[in-house]
């Protein structure tokens, strides 16, 4: 989920006016705009498939998920968006615009002059960020939901918003933690986060928004930089241990936590965004693929490196998030209504990573 590092102000607050009805027959009041659009859209080719905006699109999923989506709808039905420039390499490979969330009047232009169908919202301040600028992620995280529920539910998207581990807190269970539970988070992020898949549900229930929803556990890729959130160690100790053969925890090596590769949780955002709306029982699923320790990564990457050095210095910050977070994902309401499976593994994981970052298989690195 992206990181936002800069926004805007908030938009100037909006009156509400009664002009649309939807199709379960309540009345929705989405707000008043002006009509001087001074946004171009792209242009698109006509067809059956989707056509999807994804906000946030720079941080640890949003590319991946374009990419995927791309190839199953075509290049030009998905577009990037986000308030960071992007590389060459995004910008060259599909569309991409700016998208500032928290601009109700932007956003709702985006959607209507690109005939959006598909909202995915991955802008989103993480947890450890979260607790520096609790401000900050008050306006992205709660403000810029209410701006894509609004817009959403005025143009009959399917939208999808992820939910986290986060969404948790001390007094939840945590082996297993299962779909419905008590859940009392102690972070910004996390509260948002029960704040998002509650607001998605009420806007479900109350004037039928297709709103979808799925809980990630810690997701782990290489091709992106850790963007703030509790359980980056696990991205970041593949990165050093191929640069430096020295790593540094910021979480003690028991401190268990769900954990994913990126490949399993892309894919499950599209079964579940594809999925026939009668097989859904619930509109917010759990989601897992692994449950490990930093001690337990460690000895599985020491397979291939032998000569890795470890030390723990926990943030306590940081420490405290990962103590009131689950332990194990019980997620048999995903894999039994839609299908849900995942297909990596803690080995599958280290090697895949230590692939990507370049490491010779099983060769011992020089200090």
């Amino acid at each position: 989920m992206s990181c936002v590092r800069a926004v805007r102000g908030l938009a100037p607050v909006c009156g509400f006016q009664p002009l649309a009805v939807l199709s379960r027959g309540v009345s929705f009041s989405p707000r008043q705009v002006t009509s001087d659009a001074s946004f171009h859209s792209v242009s698109f080719s006509e067809t059956d498939h989707p056509r999807v905006l994804i906000t946030g699109g720079l941080g640890q999923l949003g590319v991946g998920l374009a990419k995927l989506l791309r190839r199953q709808f075509g290049k030009y039905n998905v577009i990037l968006s986000d308030i960071r420039k992007p590389s060459a390499h995004v910008y060259q490979s599909g569309p991409f615009i700016y998208s500032d969330i928290l601009d109700y009047k932007n956003l709702r232009e985006i959607v209507v002059n690109n005939r959006i169908s598909w909202l995915i919202h991955y802008s989103v301040l993480l947890s450890a960020v979260g607790e520096d600028n609790v401000s900050l992620a008050r306006d992205v995280n709660i403000t810029g939901l209410h701006n894509v529920l609004d817009v959403a539910t005025e143009h009959g998207l399917r939208l999808f918003v992820p939910s986290s581990i986060g969404a948790f807190g001390p007094t939840s269970p945590r082996d297993p933690t299962p779909d419905l539970c008590i859940q009392r988070p102690q972070t910004i992020y996390g509260v948002s986060k029960v704040h998002a898949e509650l607001m998605g549900e009420y806007y479900h229930h109350r004037y039928g928004l297709d709103f979808r929803c799925l809980r990630y556990p810690g997701i782990i890729s290489g091709d992106s930089q850790p963007g703030g959130g509790t359980t980056d160690y696990a991205v970041q100790i593949f990165h050093n241990a191929v640069k430096t053969g020295k790593f540094v925890c910021n979480l003690r090596p028991e401190t268990r936590l769900p954990m994913m590769f990126i490949d399993d949780c892309l894919r499950a955002t599209l079964e579940v965004l594809e999925a026939p709306a009668k097989t859904l029982s619930m509109r917010t699923y759990n989601i897992s693929a692994m449950s490990f320790t930093p001690e337990e990564l460690v000895q599985e990457i020491r397979k291939h490196l032998p000569d890795l050095q470890v030390t723990y210095e926990f943030d306590p910050v940081r420490q405290a998030i990962a103590d009131s977070w689950p332990m194990v994902f019980d997620d048999s309401s995903a894999r039994s209504d839609w299908g849900w499976k995942h297909d990596c593994g803690l080995p599958e994981l280290v090697q895949t990573m230590l692939n990507f970052t370049g490491s010779d298989s099983k060769m011992a690195r020089a200090n």
